[in-house]
């Protein structure tokens, strides 16, 4: 049951976890959230539709299916990076968040006159070892870990939600890129995720039929063939991560007692060990599931402690800006035209085509006037 809402759970969560590191410092730039609404539509909504259409063309994982979808397109092998970057995105993700949850642990603690006398990176260092064995469960952290965090926010917001003044400001390429992140990044398009989610429930459904002696008389992809629509599985995830976001936008100013601190940044610790499961099986396709563990316990570790926050979100940006540059230009480039219709199994002809232009053409070029922006930014 819980691998069949493990998309919905991610699309519920990730706006909640990374809305704090995109958005404006004046969370009532009126202009701000059109230009996230505009990259929602034109950016996320695309590359969504991508991931779940690369997912059951494949039948495999990310990193799997990379491998098996440019054979079959007989692309180059550089494609297959996006299954590599796309672990690597969950990774950094993961070393942010924990990253945050050890200076708010820390805090919470230190307002109840209980913190521990421990360096922060030493504690998140803890956290991070805390969170791979976690992911060791699989799925079932997700759930436990929304709740913590929505219990935690409730106790914030009983305490009042903050007044927020909208206003208009002048719209800039540096907003835009802020825009486009925020709409990627905190709703997880092009990480792999929702593919890895799909595939999960692919192999789920495709045991379940195999152990039936009567249902097996049946092909099981034959049968989801007859009702599968992409859009049945893209609009509900899309339509969640809005939601979610406004809500995150109303309540991104709440201040959260030390109580409700400890248990929202308890949430994000099991959050983590799902982003860390995720990569470690990606990893395990190539190297073993104990090799992978290694690795991606080094690399997260390594992550957490010796880079600062703040090059962390410039790395995530970057790292997934060119995952998601991989994926659009193989998915609208690369791959048959026969193969991704059939894939998408759209109703419309020309809901096939709006989608095609989106991923071959406004996809990339949002993303490098995105990447410009962020240049720009750092520059000044």
């Amino acid at each position: 049951m819980m691998i069949r809402y493990a998309s919905y759970f991610i699309a519920a969560l990730l706006p909640l976890l990374l809305f704090r590191w995109f958005a404006p410092a004046s969370i009532g730039e009126i202009d701000f959230w059109l230009l996230w609404l505009l990259a929602m539509v034109l950016v996320s909504l695309p590359v969504i539709y991508a991931e779940i259409a690369l997912a059951y063309r494949s039948v495999e994982a990310p990193l799997a299916g990379m491998q098996k979808l440019t054979r079959e397109a007989d692309a180059s092998p550089i494609w297959r990076s996006f299954g590599w970057l796309a672990a690597l995105v969950s990774i950094i993700i993961a070393a942010l968040i924990v990253s945050g949850a050890s200076s708010g642990i820390l805090g919470a603690l230190t307002d109840l006159n209980s913190a521990p006398d421990v360096p922060s990176f030493a504690v998140a260092a803890g956290l991070m070892v805390i969170a791979l064995l976690l992911s060791l469960v699989g799925v079932a952290p997700l759930a436990i870990g929304l709740g913590l965090m929505v219990v935690g926010l409730v106790l914030g917001v009983a305490n009042g939600l903050p007044n927020i003044d909208f206003a208009m400001t002048d719209i800039s390429l540096n907003e835009w890129a802020r825009a486009v992140a925020l709409a990627l990044v905190s709703v997880g398009a092009g990480t792999g995720l929702y593919w890895f989610g799909q595939n999960l429930i692919t192999k789920q459904t495709a045991t379940a039929v195999d152990t039936d002696n009567y249902n097996a008389q049946t092909p099981a992809r034959s049968r989801v063939t007859a009702e599968y629509r992409a859009t049945k599985l893209v609009l509900p995830i899309w339509i969640l991560q809005l939601i979610v976001g406004v809500v995150a936008l109303l309540i991104s100013g709440v201040s959260l007692p030390p109580i409700g601190q400890l248990l929202y940044w308890a949430g994000v610790l099991f959050v983590a060990s799902y982003l860390l499961h995720y990569s470690t099986q990606q990893l395990a396709h190539k190297f073993g599931l104990l090799v992978s563990l290694g690795l991606t316990l080094v690399l997260a570790l390594v992550l957490v402690v010796s880079i600062p926050t703040t090059w962390l979100v410039g790395i995530l940006v970057i790292i997934s800006s060119v995952a998601v540059l991989l994926l659009s230009i193989f998915a609208g480039w690369q791959m048959k035209i026969s193969h991704l219709r059939k894939s998408l199994n759209f109703g419309n002809e020309a809901l096939y085509n709006l989608w095609r232009i989106a991923i071959r053409l406004v996809v990339p070029l949002a993303l490098l006037l995105a990447l410009i922006g962020w240049v720009m930014q750092w520059i000044s």
